[in-house]
């Protein structure tokens, strides 16, 4: 729950009380104490507030409603790489202009700032009873064929466990798949 709220708006709306009381205190009350917290307290927190709002980047949203039963396959078959993938691009993130840009640098898809593809959505589903993570990117610099050269790549990339195929939507929309590939567990060694 504290994922989806916004720091940058906490500042600002305590700050922004904190400012208003200590003016109030300080023109209309005469109060010294009030005054005192509304400027040393409220003014530090609400230009805190403004720097995270401003360096804030919104959780992707999910193009579709993850119905029970993908989240109940999701619970069996997630891998961590998956799970933290999800958490972290349905967070607010502060300091990043894009989404899994540092990951996107590592597999030379985004060379610049720039040229960086931006996240749109995100939606869960079932691939051939697999859990899968569909993250669809607008990368208007790379193509999709370079993308789909990457296939490979990518599916080393997010480890072991997952298996990546892209898709291309158009011209500019690349959807990238994380699909689950569940160990076949070893057979117990008799003692």
């Amino acid at each position: 729950m504290l994922r989806q709220i916004s720091l940058g708006m906490v500042g600002l709306v305590v700050g922004g009380i904190l400012t208003i009381l200590g003016f109030v205190a300080y023109f209309i009350l005469d109060n010294a104490t009030l005054n005192l917290v509304g400027f040393f307290y409220g003014i530090p927190i609400l230009l805190g507030g403004l720097a995270l709002k401003a360096s804030e980047l919104e959780p992707a949203p999910y193009s579709q409603p993850t119905s029970e039963s993908i989240v109940a396959l999701r619970d069996r078959q997630a891998t961590a790489t998956q799970t933290q993938i999800r958490k972290d691009v349905t967070r607010f993130r502060y300091g990043q202009r894009a989404h899994l840009d540092t990951s996107l640098k590592a597999l030379k898809l985004s060379p610049t700032d720039e040229e960086c593809p931006m996240l749109q959505n995100i939606r869960e589903e079932e691939t051939d009873g697999a859990y899968t993570l569909v993250l669809q990117f607008e990368s208007p610099f790379f193509p999709a064929q370079a993308w789909k050269d990457k296939e490979q790549k990518l599916t080393s990339f997010f480890g072991p466990g997952v298996r990546v195929e892209v898709n291309a939507l158009d011209d500019e929309l690349v959807e990238v798949a994380l699909i689950s590939t569940p160990q076949i567990s070893e057979a117990p060694v008799a003692a």
